[in-house]
């Protein structure tokens, strides 16, 4: 934020707090969390809860001050630094704090009334490096290995092979990024096709491929995948 590092790895909800002037490179989705407001179910149980003075707790100062001007309310932002979940109901009315499960809040009877922000980590520059041509081709470079570390996270690599009778309609199945790979097999018999199919229908793609002839089915992780 002031300048003494050219890129850096930070969480969306701090760069937002701090109001750093960053520019971000990558939305890596790691360490989602969601930044909420929450109360005590016991004073969510007063229907005019929102008409006294309030306390609320949070390390994030700046972005709670925002969010009390907009809910209208007359409270006040108490400064904490860490485990702001039991500050309620003794020493806080409510709290704005980031949870990724909601499991912490809920173990201190804590209900969520309000989501101010999503986050993850991001990789950030600042903009004085990206000024200048010569950080800034590096940066890029930078940026273009991480995307293909993250890139490969999502997919795997699913190698089939499959005679040729079978080949459009094995092919019709695979969720490839452009088009599979095709390799003639040994002997004429068919081809060995390749493609790099999205994790998260391995269990669908697998027995599809299988069910419309293809053989000798291999999947394997990729380190990194440049579209």
């Amino acid at each position: 934020a002031h300048g003494s590092r050219d890129v850096g790895f930070a969480g969306a909800d701090w760069v937002a707090e701090l109001g750093a002037e960053l520019v971000a490179l990558i939305d890596t989705g790691l360490d989602p969390v969601r930044l909420v407001a929450a109360a005590p179910r016991a004073l969510l149980a007063d229907p005019q809860w929102r008409d006294r003075p309030l306390i609320v707790a949070s390390e994030y100062e700046r972005l709670t001050r925002r969010w009390i001007a907009r809910q209208g309310l007359d409270a006040r932002c108490v400064r904490t630094y860490g485990a702001t979940e039991v500050f309620p109901p003794e020493d806080a009315d409510l709290i704005v704090d980031n949870t990724a499960t909601g499991s912490t809040l809920a173990a201190n009877d804590l209900q969520v009334i309000d989501t101010l922000m999503d986050s993850a980590t991001g990789l950030y520059a600042h903009p004085a490096a990206l000024a200048d041509p010569g950080r800034r081709e590096r940066i890029e470079r930078l940026v273009v290995l991480l995307d293909s570390v993250l890139a490969a996270r999502s997919r795997a690599l699913v190698e089939v092979n499959v005679p040729t009778d079978c080949l459009e309609a094995v092919i019709a199945a695979l969720p490839c990024m452009r088009e599979p790979t095709l390799a003639p097999l040994h002997g004429g018999g068919g081809f060995a096709v390749k493609a790099a199919v999205p994790r998260q229908r391995l269990a669908e793609v697998i027995p599809e491929i299988k069910a419309r002839g293809g053989t000798d089915v291999l999947v394997t992780a990729a380190e990194q995948i440049v579209p």
